[in-house]
C-alpha cells in the first residue's frame, strides 16, 4: 500500500486502469496513510470511510465491465471544507456551518465525481476560507508535515498537508488572495490558479465576480495539467467563457525555456517585505532558469495601484457573500472576517470608481510588460512557514503586519491582475523549511505557465524530497 502512496495521480489513475491493483486498495492505502499521520498535521476533518470503500468498489466494478473509463478513475481525494460536497458535512471551517451538510455540490465537486474521482472526506481551512493559516474555532488548527509546529498554509492549508504527507498525490483548492499558493509554497508542493473563466467558480450572489478561482494542487505539475485537463471548460452559471478549456492541457507535457524571456522581482517593485531566507533560496535557484536557456532580467510589472484593487474588490466580494451571515452571526465568526466584511460595507461609489480606473491602469502595465517577458517569476509566500500558535505574521523583515492580508501580499498584488499563476517548490532553508517560486504568464496562456513549470521541475525535483512524517519515503535535508 505504501507503493501506491508514493505513486502521482497519473500513475494511481493508470495504475487501476491496467488492473495492477484496484480502487478500492488504494483509497484503503489513502484512509490507512490519514489514520498514520493526520494526528499529528490534522489536515483531514471529516470521513466517509464506508461511502468511499463503496464508491471505490462501484469504480473497480466499471474497470472489470470493459467500459470507457473517466481521466481521473479511482483516484482518492479528500476536498477542500469551503466547497460543498452532497451528503458529505461541509462547514467552512465556521461554527455558524458546523454541522451543515448540502444537497449539492459545488461545481468543482460535481466535476471532480465525473471525472471519477472518490470523494473521501474533507480537509481543513481558515473561517470561510479568509486568511493564509490554516486554523478555526471547529476543527482546529493544521500544521506543516515539514515542520509540524509551524503553518501550512491557507486557505488550501488542509489540502496541501495533505498531498506533502503522502495522503493524495493531487487535490482541489480556492484562491483569492493567495490560497493556493502561499499553503503550496510551505509544503512544496504545487498550487495553480488558472485564468478567469477556465475552471468556472460561480458565485450565487454575483455572476461577474473574476477574483476568486478554483485551482489544483499537486506534487507534480503534470498532474496539474491532468487535472486542469478533466475539469475545465465552460458552464452556463457564467456568462463571460474562457476561450480555453479541458483540451489546452491534454497530452504530455513537456517543458522548454530555452529562449523564455523572463522578469524578475523580489519585492514586486514597490517595496514588498520578504524573509531574507526565502530570498536565499530563491536567488539560488535563478541559475537554473538560466542554464536551461533562459533569459533573466530584474523587470515587473507597475503593481503600485495593485494593492487597492485587490483590497477594494475583495472587501466587496466578502460583503456581498457573507454580509448576511455576519449580520446574524457576528459573535460567532472571527473579527478577520467580521472586518473584511465592513470594510466592503464601507466603501463608498467612488472608492469603486477609483478600483476600476486603478485596475484599468494595472492591466496597461501588465501587456506592457508582457509585450517584453514571457514569464514574470518572483517570490511565492514572503514568509517561511511560522509558529502555528499565532494567528498571522505581525510583520515581515521588520515592516508590522497592520491587517491580516498584509504579509500576503505577494501573493495578492498577483491575484488583482487576473492573470493565471502558479506556485512551485523551489527548495529549502539549511534548517529543511520549502520555499516556493511563483511564475505568472499572461490572461490565458496557462498551458504555457506549466510547460515552464515543468522546465524547472524536471531539473529540480524539489517536490521528491518529502517529509519526515512516518513513511516509506526520503525525509526532507
Amino acid at each position: 500500500m505504501s507503493d501506491i502512496l508514493n505513486l502521482s495521480a497519473a500513475e494511481t489513475v493508470a495504475g487501476i486502469r491496467r488492473k495492477e491493483f484496484s480502487a478500492r486498495e488504494a483509497v484503503d492505502a489513502h484512509l490507512a496513510r490519514i489514520e498514520e499521520v493526520n494526528p499529528v498535521i490534522n489536515a483531514v476533518v471529516t470521513l466517509d470511510p464506508d461511502g468511499a470503500r463503496a464508491a471505490a468498489t462501484a469504480a473497480d466494478e466499471l474497470t472489470m465491465s470493459g467500459a470507457e473509463l473517466p481521466p481521473l478513475h479511482g483516484l482518492p481525494m479528500t476536498h477542500k471544507d469551503t466547497h460543498s460536497t452532497r451528503g458529505m458535512r461541509t462547514t467552512q471551517g465556521s461554527l455558524v456551518l458546523k454541522d451543515a451538510v448540502p444537497e449539492e455540490d459545488d461545481l468543482i465537486i460535481a466535476r471532480l465525481r465525473a471525472a471519477g474521482v472518490v470523494a473521501t472526506g474533507k480537509t481543513n481551512v481558515p473561517e470561510f476560507g479568509a486568511g493564509s493559516h490554516t486554523f478555526n474555532e471547529v476543527f482546529g488548527t493544521t500544521t506543516n508535515p515539514y515542520a509540524p509546529t509551524l503553518s501550512a498554509g491557507g486557505s488550501s492549508g488542509g489540502v496541501a498537508a495533505a498531498i506533502a504527507s503522502g495522503i493524495q498525490p493531487l487535490g482541489e483548492g480556492s484562491d483569492m488572495g493567495g490560497s493556493l499558493r502561499i499553503p503550496a509554497s510551505f509544503c512544496n508542493v504545487a498550487g495553480f490558479r488558472p485564468s478567469y473563466g477556465v475552471i468556472p467558480m460561480p458565485s450565487p450572489v454575483n455572476a461577474w465576480a473574476w477574483l476568486g478561482r478554483t485551482g489544483p494542487m499537486a506534487r507534480e505539475v503534470s498532474d496539474i495539467a491532468l487535472f486542469m485537463s478533466a475539469v475545465a471548460g465552460p458552464s452556463p452559471l457564467l456568462p463571460t467563457p474562457a476561450p480555453i478549456g479541458g483540451e489546452a492541457f491534454a497530452g504530455p507535457l513537456t517543458g522548454d525555456l530555452r529562449g523564455v524571456r523572463i522578469g524578475w522581482s523580489e519585492d514586486f517593485g514597490i517595496g514588498i517585505p520578504v524573509e531574507p531566507g526565502v530570498l536565499e533560496v530563491l536567488r539560488r535557484q535563478l541559475r537554473v532558469f538560466e542554464e536551461a536557456g533562459a533569459v533573466i532580467e530584474e523587470a515587473t510589472p507597475d503593481f503600485s495601484e495593485a494593492d487597492k484593487v485587490f483590497q477594494a474588490t475583495r472587501a466587496t466580494d466578502f460583503a456581498a457573500g457573507l454580509g448576511p451571515l455576519v449580520r446574524a452571526h457576528r459573535d460567532l465568526i472571527k473579527p478577520e472576517v467580521v472586518w473584511n466584511v465592513e470594510l466592503g460595507w464601507s466603501l463608498s461609489a467612488e472608492d469603486l470608481i477609483e478600483a476600476t480606473a486603478a485596475r484599468t491602469r494595472l492591466e496597461a502595465s501588465v501587456q506592457d510588460f508582457f509585450g517584453r517577458y514571457d514569464l514574470f517569476l518572483s517570490p511565492a509566500a514572503q514568509v517561511l512557514p511560522f509558529d502555528a500558535s499565532l494567528r498571522y505574521p505581525q510583520e515581515v523583515n521588520g515592516v508590522a503586519s497592520e491587517t491580516y492580508l498584509d504579509w500576503m501580499r505577494s501573493a495578492c498584488v498577483l491575484s488583482a491582475t487576473s492573470l493565471p499563476v502558479l506556485a512551485l517548490p523551489a527548495g529549502f532553508t539549511p534548517a529543511g523549511l520549502p520555499v516556493g517560486f511563483q511564475l505568472a504568464v499572461n490572461h490565458y496562456r496557462d498551458a504555457d505557465l506549466l510547460r515552464y513549470a515543468k522546465a524547472f521541475e524536471d531539473r529540480t525535483r524539489c517536490a521528491d524530497v518529502r517529509p519526515a512524517l512516518p513513511a516509506a519515503a526520503p525525509t526532507a535535508p
